[in-house]
């Protein structure tokens, strides 16, 4: 017969080690623009506005070129399930419906994360995610994920 205490650490340590799992693997993002630009903060909605493609400026009418990360990265995809709780994968289904009207473009993409920095800090209208790790003094944050 399988005891109480048997059952919880049966049942409660895998639990309690998959989520340690998760949490350990999560990485932390801020998104950044160029440093000349005037926009100091903005708001998640406003983030996801400009990656979800319904806006194409910052909130100060300034044009805005959004930049990903390579296409089936773990960052990539964590930083979509922070943003809007979707993975690559539906994120890609969504640009693809989105294309096929002809309404907005998905986001540039770059090669790396060092690749983005570097657009980022070359173009005033630049806007990306990095992770808080590979942050520099070349770029303004105007975000951090909670």
């Amino acid at each position: 017969m399988i005891s109480a205490r048997n059952l919880s650490l049966n049942v409660m340590l895998p639990l309690c080690l998959l989520f340690v799992s998760f949490y350990a693997k999560s990485t932390e993002f801020v998104v950044v623009v160029n440093k000349s630009n005037t926009i100091n903060a903005l708001s998640k909605r406003e983030i996801i506005d400009i990656y979800m493609g319904r806006y194409l400026t910052f909130p100060d009418g300034e044009t805005s070129t959004p930049l990903d990360l390579p296409a089936q990265s773990t960052l990539k995809n964590d930083f979509y399930l922070k943003l809007v709780n979707k993975d690559e994968q539906k994120i890609n289904a969504y640009w693809a419906r989105l294309l096929f009207s002809g309404r907005a473009k998905p986001p540039t993409p770059s090669a790396s994360v060092e690749d983005a920095i570097n657009k980022i800090a070359a173009s005033q209208f630049a806007i990306g995610y990095i992770p808080v790790s590979q942050l520099t003094d070349t770029v303004k944050v105007v975000y951090r994920f909670d």
